[in-house]
């Protein structure tokens, strides 16, 4: 018994100095491409790129990509106007903070971070997955700067619920807190590290790199989104409209696969049903603005800005050309009033 104890020790004790390795590195070999801007005692980190109005500002979904999931289409977008991607709290370079996370907390995070570097006049929003909630909440609190959406497989607030009619299985996204909490407590073991793969499918190598060598730290700040999930969604549900603002929804509708199938204990019929259901939910959310439009995307999965960034660029591209000519109909209007 001694010798297993000692054994574990051992086994803890490498594991920790193992973590604290990674986290040096990760620090000296992928240090933050964007500024650390303080918004009163933490810091967000935000990485914009190009120049031009509207700013785009990228809200990446739930997990421990933050910045780096837009990696495919940052460059590309940044060649039209300004884009800004940014990391959450605990996500990636950005400072933790203590408790749940919900879209009111993180709208108002948003909100000084733009201020604190300057960021004013019209913003295009493209929010993947729980980054359209957050965007729909930014939009109600902030509405005079948002001029346009752009929806990248966007959550819904009434998914969980729309799902649970026609299949049996679990979808609720909050099933998983039992394992990020786990996984949290290890952390600091190295376990994390250890198990994270270095390759996502589709993103370059460096950017799936700079991931995986932050998500022991990264874990902690998806889980406190996890944490808030149902509050984040009852917020956005509280929004009903975007008005006459440019808003492109798009909706992957690649077949779940295999191994997607198996991890939510679908039949093949099940998954065929969500995504019909969430083509349904979609339609919905494009019925929010009077000038909406659905874009349908057959032949990506959930991070479609990374199996198909060339439509991700195109929508982005749309409705920031839609908003600039809106902001030139309206500098007209008040250039024939003056006398």
């Amino acid at each position: 018994m001694l010798g297993l104890v000692a054994l574990l020790l051992c086994l803890l004790i490498a594991g920790a100095l193992y973590e604290a390795w990674g986290r040096y590195s990760a620090a000296r070999l992928y240090p933050p491409p964007g500024k650390l801007v303080d918004i009163g005692g933490r810091r967000i980190h935000i990485d914009c790129r190009g120049t031009g109005s509207p700013t785009v500002i990228l809200e990446s979904g739930l997990g421990s990509g933050g910045s780096v999931d837009w990696a495919r289409v940052h460059d590309a977008l940044a060649r039209h106007t300004r884009t800004c991607a940014y990391d959450r709290a605990g996500i990636m370079w950005s400072d933790p903070k203590p408790g749940p996370q919900n879209a009111a907390a993180v709208a108002e995070d948003l909100h000084a971070t733009l201020a604190a570097v300057g960021i004013r006049g019209s913003l295009v929003l493209a929010g993947h997955s729980i980054g359209g909630p957050y965007a729909r909440v930014y939009t109600a609190r902030y509405g005079d700067q948002v001029a346009g959406l752009v929806m990248v497989d966007a959550s819904h607030p009434d998914q969980v619920a729309r799902f649970a009619q026609v299949i049996k299985a679990n979808v609720d996204p909050t099933r998983m807190l039992g394992v990020m909490r786990i996984a949290t407590g290890l952390s600091w073991t190295g376990v994390v590290r250890l198990l994270t793969g270095k390759d996502v499918p589709n993103l370059p190598r460096e950017a799936g790199a700079k991931i995986a060598a932050y998500t022991s730290v990264s874990i902690r700040g998806a889980r406190a989104e996890l944490e808030g999930f149902n509050r984040t969604m009852d917020q956005a549900r509280s929004v009903r409209s975007f008005g006459d603002r440019p808003l492109v929804v798009m909706t992957a509708m690649a077949p779940l696969t295999p191994a997607q199938l198996k991890g939510l204990d679908l039949t093949s019929q099940d998954g065929a049903r969500m995504k019909q259901i969430w083509k349904a939910l979609h339609n919905e959310m494009t019925a929010m603005s009077s000038r909406g439009h659905q874009l349908i995307v057959p032949d990506a999965g959930h991070y479609i800005q990374i199996d198909r960034p060339d439509m991700v660029i195109a929508a982005v591209d749309q409705v920031v050309d839609a908003v600039r000519a809106d902001e030139a109909h309206r500098q007209g209007l008040q250039q024939g009033e003056k006398p």
